[in-house]
């Protein structure tokens, strides 16, 4: 079976190769090719360090119509966002003061950049921004610019967060296909709707006992990068703290399709800002839906110091098994020293972590 289905996701690849350097041509050939976009993404780091993400893409003119969109407006939406045609092989500047790098997208278009500082940043700062600029291919007319944000995660924070995003900030209904279907692809950001309370709770954890923002929030999903923009207007719309956005490079083959699991996608996320931040805790916030209680669970078994608290909404009360699984994991992880908190609304969460004394009464 997996043979076969190799040798299908094999061919099927090439086919969509060929596809897209006949489309591209063709494009060329009669002078209607889309202008190129830079997408940066939020990156993170340190006073000394920056991690520059981001994406080169054709503009596929996306209208980010919210209010009153029809279904058909959001589908056709949803369809050139994840009808991309990336740019590899892009070749990029980044700037930032006096330094200057070069970084080369890879096939699907993505770059990643460390950038190592002459001088360490002086606190507090929170975003540092970056200046991107196209170098080749060579823009036709006007250049072709981005500006990323960095989170600068500084000597005053006390602890860090990473949360799931799906029916643990905003309601999806992961668990039921048809729903989610429904919500995620033919919604937009206007039409999703955060659980209660959850814009308080993660201001207050951002902002923890100290005065200023200084607690970083990262969050990670295994959503495809395709809806980026999708995240970062609904945080903004509904009072969400800004911070790095972690999702998944979705490729249409089988093969991946078949082989793809959330646990390896999420530590794949995560465990780079343990490595980064070594000596800050860390607050882990999932639900039960699908496989965060794991997740978590091995990173307490890696990292055992890190781990502040876990926090897991229950989006499936009436599942006994998944219950029952997750009791077994909350008795393993007591084991290190650490607590898995169940709840069901937000306000139960918002106790929970005044009573731990993470954020303010």
């Amino acid at each position: 079976m997996k043979d076969w289905i190799h040798k299908l996701s094999q061919f099927t690849s090439a086919v969509d190769s060929v596809v897209d350097e006949v489309r591209g041509q063709v494009a060329y050939t009669l002078g209607i090719e889309d202008p190129i976009r830079i997408l940066p993404y939020r990156g993170y780091g340190t006073l000394d360090n920056l991690l520059v993400k981001g994406r080169v893409l054709k503009d596929e003119g996306i209208k980010l119509k919210e209010e009153g969109a029809s279904v058909f407006e959001n589908l056709c939406n949803m369809y050139k966002r994840f009808a991309t045609d990336e740019v590899p092989n892009a070749l990029l500047k980044v700037r930032l003061d006096t330094i200057e790098k070069e970084v080369v997208t890879d096939k699907e278009g993505f770059f990643n950049l460390e950038v190592q500082l002459n001088e360490r940043l002086a606190e507090p700062i929170e975003w540092c921004p970056v200046d991107i600029s196209l170098i080749n291919p060579e823009p036709d007319g006007n250049a072709v610019l981005g500006q990323a944000e960095v989170l600068i995660v500084g000597e005053r924070a006390s602890f860090g967060v990473i949360s799931d995003i799906d029916d643990t900030i905003v309601h999806t209904a992961a668990t039921d296909l048809l729903k989610m279907i429904k919500i995620v692809y033919l919604g937009n950001a206007e039409s999703r709707k955060p659980f209660d309370q959850v814009a308080e709770f993660y201001q207050a954890l951002q902002q923890g006992k100290k005065e200023g923002k200084t607690n970083p929030i990262f969050y990670v999903s295994s959503s495809a990068w395709n809806m980026y923009d999708v995240f970062v207007r609904f945080m903004e719309l509904n009072g969400i703290p800004k911070g790095p956005i972690f999702l998944k490079d979705v490729e249409l083959s089988l093969e991946k399709i078949f082989a793809f699991k959330h646990e390896v996608h999420k530590l794949e996320q995560i465990e780079p800002i343990f490595k980064r931040f070594p000596h800050l805790p860390f607050l882990l916030i999932g639900d039960s839906g699908q496989k965060d209680p794991e997740i978590y669970t091995t990173l307490i078994e890696q990292y055992p110091d890190q781990i502040l608290g876990i926090m897991i909404r229950d989006v499936v009360p009436g599942n006994a098994q998944r219950r029952h699984e997750i009791e077994q994991l909350t008795a393993k992880i007591a084991t290190y020293g650490c607590e898995l908190f169940m709840f069901k609304e937000t306000r139960e969460a918002i106790a929970y972590a005044t009573r731990q004394g993470w954020v303010a009464a």
